[in-house]
């Protein structure tokens, strides 16, 4: 049996090690060698002073989860290894099923208290953009019918020249209220009806509404993971985020640039953020990657705040309404510049009921 475990552990992208009754490693899988610097061979030889100083936060966690007989996890914690090096990572100690005298150990360096916070920095924004929003419908767009009434009935009895400038006012009335009608879009603070829906289905539409029109001609191609479970989603409202995703990345690429979509699954860790609430999983994952020249550096922190935009002649509303509508899903999306030199914007979204592959 656990060798099958080992076999499991053994295909994980994460740094995972199996351990014995002990509390001593058995297996580590390639990318915890390199996680730890230890070899599995100095790991089983020496124990885990192989990788850490004495008195390491591991040994504790595991001596904690064996004497309470269940799984236990410590977020965002220094490790201090034995080369001196100390890197901050998740710890994540579950016992086996079937056998609870056997544990597994995973570090997850990317902390989770990284989503959570992100998660609350984005409802902030939203609840920002909210009040922005109300502002502008209240006090900008009731006169704008006014304006441009009075700006047609000066046309009426204008010259030429006089024309022109009439039909100017009316053009930049139009725009704004244009830009007033998509900021109500962040009004409705409605609960957002969700129901099951097969993520592919949803981009596969999108994409088919891409192909059709901005992205003609750009070379688009799609990487899923064909088994996710379904996600809890207002189909609609995905839609109109991946349409927006999709966008920003054709006008970044450009004609002969390349779009990529992506799906995966991410064993969900469950987080419970600082002062309580619901706890997060996060496991289904959408990427849209593009070899654009990608944000400036000093507006990466802000993009998806109102009104941050590099387009010329951009509102800067579209990653706004997307941060909006991903976490009224219980959501988070992310932006990363890949080591690749790649733009990546990253979904993460719940889904339903918590499913488990």
């Amino acid at each position: 049996m656990m060798a099958g475990v080992a076999d499991l552990i053994a295909g994980l992208a994460v740094p995972a090690v199996l351990v014995g009754p002990d509390g001593l490693p058995v297996y580590a899988n390639l990318a915890a060698e390199n996680f730890l610097n230890a070899s599995q061979q100095a790991l089983t030889e020496r124990g885990w002073s192989a990788a850490f100083g004495p008195g390491s936060v591991v040994e504790a966690l595991l001596k904690r989860a064996r004497s309470d007989g269940s799984g236990c996890a410590a977020y965002d914690v220094p490790l201090h290894f034995a080369n001196g090096r100390t890197q901050r990572a998740d710890v994540l100690v579950s016992p086996v099923e079937r056998d609870p005298d056997w544990l597994t150990v995973a570090f997850q360096t990317r902390s989770v208290a990284t989503l959570v916070e992100r998660q609350v920095h984005q409802q902030g924004a939203t609840r920002s953009a909210v009040g922005v929003a109300v502002m502008l419908a209240h006090e900008i767009k009731n006169p704008l019918s006014g304006i441009r009434g009075a700006a047609q009935l000066l046309a009426s009895g204008a010259d030429a020249d006089a024309r022109e400038l009439t039909d100017l006012i009316v053009a930049e009335v139009d725009r704004i209220a244009k830009l007033v009608d998509r900021m109500e879009s962040f009004t409705d603070t409605r609960p957002m009806r969700l129901r099951p829906e097969n993520i592919h289905e949803i981009l596969g539409h999108v994409r088919k509404l891409a192909e059709q029109g901005f992205a003609h001609g750009i070379a688009l191609k799609e990487r899923y993971d064909p088994s996710l479970p379904p996600v809890a989603a207002n189909r609609d409202a995905l839609v109109q985020v991946f349409l927006n995703l999709l966008k920003n990345a054709a006008e970044a690429a450009g004609d002969k640039g390349r779009i990529q979509i992506t799906t995966a699954f991410r064993p969900g860790l469950r987080v419970r953020p600082e002062g309580g609430g619901p706890s997060v999983s996060l496991p289904l994952e959408v990427r849209i990657i593009d070899d654009g020249p990608g944000v400036p550096e000093g507006l990466t922190e802000h993009v998806f705040e109102p009104f941050v935009t590099t387009k010329k002649g951009g509102s800067g509303l579209g990653l706004a309404l997307v941060a909006k509508i991903v976490a009224d899903h219980g959501g988070v999306v992310e932006h990363e510049r890949a080591e690749t030199g790649e733009t990546v914007f990253r979904v993460l979204l719940p889904v339903v009921g918590g499913s488990k592959r």
